[in-house]
């Protein structure tokens, strides 16, 4: 039987639900209305003067190159963090969940880089993969491999992907072997006695029971992609060379600040929004219904 929370008094519950409607109102909902709006003025850098302009700014957006390129750019980068970063944490959540000498020293480990700062953690891979005193690109030109991220877009791009998936493969970590852990011992010593090998047990049985894990962990990584990478790239490689690396978080960041065009920049931040809002959508209404809920 449904038990459900009974209130004496009438005012209590809205009491109780005030302070996050509150802080939503004003983080969230405030400050997309205020970009909204400012994406129709064309201002000054100081914000001294300002002139409604309509849908001018966005106009001027898919009209220019470098803004479509960032683009490109950002569902490139989006796609190799979040399939990376997944398939990279759920084979270390299956080798994970099958140690069983000093486990918790193994989990422990591959928590750890979900503490640090992105701006450390972008930092950390451009001194290990320095042109010059990294210890990586020593290695890699030992093999024959030429590696310099500051002239070759290539490069760029495979460092702050490289940045970027090692920063979140803790948080996927995390609620992989905890999906992993959920499964029953029994279904897989089922599976087992009847002849199914390591492979077909892990693809028959286990991927489709953690699959709500697998969904939510592609929503999260995918907005993660979009919004939370912006220090990485500012740490490392600054959009450059060029604009090879220019996502479209940080495109923001350096029409608004660095170039003082405000409306652009506002006009972007809202193209940015509603980008994320739809395939957010469209990952609950199509991936969504190849997920087996138990």
């Amino acid at each position: 039987m449904e038990k459900r929370a009974r209130f004496k008094s009438t005012w209590l519950p809205y009491a109780l639900v005030a302070p996050q409607v509150l802080v939503t109102l004003l983080f969230f909902f405030w400050p997309a209305v205020q970009a909204l709006y400012q994406s129709l003025l064309l201002q000054d850098a100081f914000g001294g003067y300002s002139e409604f302009v309509g849908l001018e700014n966005f106009a001027n957006l898919f009209g220019d190159p470098t803004y479509l390129q960032s683009f490109q750019t950002t569902a490139a980068f989006s796609l190799l963090v979040a399939v990376l970063g997944m398939a990279l944490s759920l084979l270390l959540a299956v080798f994970a969940d099958r140690v069983r000498a000093a486990a918790a020293l193994y989990k422990t480990f591959l928590i750890w880089p979900y503490a640090v700062s992105p701006v450390v953690v972008g930092v950390l891979w451009m001194f290990l993969l320095s042109p010059s005193l990294g210890v990586l690109s020593h290695l890699l030109g030992r093999l024959g491999i030429g590696w310099d991220y500051m002239v070759n877009g290539d490069d760029a791009m495979i460092l702050i992907v490289i940045a970027a998936v090692w920063k979140q493969i803790s948080y996927n970590f995390l609620f992989f072997l905890a999906g992993l852990q959920s499964i029953p011992k029994s279904l897989i010593e089922a599976a087992a006695i009847d002849g199914a090998g390591p492979v077909r047990r892990f693809f028959t049985i286990v991927l489709p029971l953690i699959s709500p894990t697998t969904f939510f962990l592609l929503v999260v990584n995918m907005v993660y992609a979009f919004f939370d990478t912006f220090a990485i790239v500012e740490a490392t490689t600054h959009g450059g060379p060029g604009k090879d690396t220019e996502i479209l978080v940080y495109k923001v960041f350096s029409d608004g600040f660095k170039g003082g065009d405000l409306g652009s920049a506002a006009a972007q931040s809202v193209v940015l929004m509603a980008v994320v809002v739809v395939l957010t959508v469209v990952q609950f209404k199509y991936v969504e219904k190849k997920v087996q809920y138990a």
